[in-house]
């Protein structure tokens, strides 16, 4: 028998946003049940109460969707932009069902980005406790040295409090330029950008390559592929296991 949930709940777990997100979808008064406006601490029987987001019925029953999104520059990670700008929704418009991003890549980088409908897989991969890798090969200018890769290594004290200790080796050296291979266990806001930017290197191009087990290899830019049942098993294992080496 369906138990009543929060209707942020209701609405994460449907791939609509994450659950801050919904909050203030019905603080703003876009969610109704029912017919009726919802208020914030409301709760619904999902399969029974009618919910509905800007007057369009949430379906709870379409399949779940998993994707390899190769993100190009340019391109924000949101549904829909205020200010106009392209959004990676329009990468992904012929999908069967609506799909959400999973974590962000900022406007500037490229690379990886993983959708989902399925607002549970999308907040065990991407919440802050599970800490699951992220790689990325980035192009530094002029160049970097020894002190500096054992700074991004080890951790650099980036909007007052250090970042968590990363993997980073160097692939290629030429004269004005680095390009390295950096991988993350935390997802603060523009982090390579920032700790090299504390280093004194500018980022001339940044691709995410890899999240978890899952690989951007050979996938176009602006292209999608649907995940492999290995694949969305591998993110979730280690979201897990990342998870309880951290309680």
């Amino acid at each position: 028998m369906a138990e009543r949930s929060r209707l942020q709940k209701i609405l994460a777990q449907a791939g609509v946003a994450s659950r801050r997100k919904a909050e203030q979808m019905i603080i703003d008064g876009r969610v109704t049940v029912n017919g009726h406006p919802a208020k914030l601490g409301d709760s619904a029987l999902p399969g029974k109460d009618v919910i509905a987001l800007d007057g369009q019925r949430l379906e709870q029953s379409g399949a779940k969707i998993y994707l390899a999104l190769h993100k190009p520059r340019g391109f924000v990670t949101t549904m829909e932009d205020e200010r106009g700008r392209r959004c990676v929704a329009q990468l992904v418009e012929t999908t069967p069902e609506r799909v959400y991003p999973v974590g962000r890549l900022d406007k500037d980088s490229e690379g990886l980005l993983l959708m989902t409908n399925d607002g549970a897989f999308a907040n065990a991969v991407a919440h802050p406790s599970t800490h699951v890798a992220k790689t990325y090969r980035v192009t530094l200018r002029p160049g970097v040295n020894e002190e500096q890769l054992t700074k991004i290594s080890t951790g650099i004290l980036v909007d007052g409090r250090m970042t968590a200790p990363a993997k980073v080796r160097l692939l290629e050296q030429q004269a004005g330029r680095a390009v390295v291979e950096i991988v993350l266990y935390e997802g603060r806001n523009r982090e390579i950008r920032k700790m090299c930017e504390a280093l004194g290197l500018e980022v001339a191009r940044l691709k995410r390559i890899a999240v978890g087990p899952v690989r951007l290899g050979m996938l176009p830019q602006g292209k999608y592929r649907e995940l492999a049942k290995e694949e969305i098993k591998g993110l979730l294992a280690e979201s897990k296991k990342k998870g309880k080496a951290r309680t």
